[in-house]
């Protein structure tokens, strides 16, 4: 099942080092199969609780998405990101194809 690396970030101070992060992220994405799903965009919040922006990576797999966040690549630059940038970031599974919201249903209550 495909997996995602998610970000909110938020006061992210543009500058030198985010350009370089920028410039070298997706190098770091390739052994791994990632790529974005939503990067840049600015978000139009529909309900009140929401600050920043977000980025979602996917990844074929959690183990991808794992091997990819330790690899010597994304460890050298991701201090450029903490150090500009007030940021959350996760790993989440994603759904099997044909996934249903009722399919949940039978897992919560057995």
């Amino acid at each position: 099942m495909p997996a995602y690396a998610i970000a909110q970030l938020n006061a992210v101070q543009l500058g030198a080092e985010i350009a370089d992060y920028l410039l070298r992220i997706d190098a770091s994405l390739e052994p791994f199969q990632g790529h974005f799903l939503i990067h840049g965009a600015e978000p139009e919040i529909v309900e009140p609780g929401w600050a920043g922006h977000i980025v979602v990576i996917a990844f074929p797999d959690m183990d991808a998405a794992k091997g990819w966040y330790e690899s010597a690549a994304y460890q050298a630059i991701l201090p450029l990101r903490v150090r500009n940038s007030n940021s959350t970031a996760f790993f989440i599974q994603g759904t099997k194809d044909g996934y249903r919201a009722r399919d949940l249903v039978a897992q919560l209550i057995g």
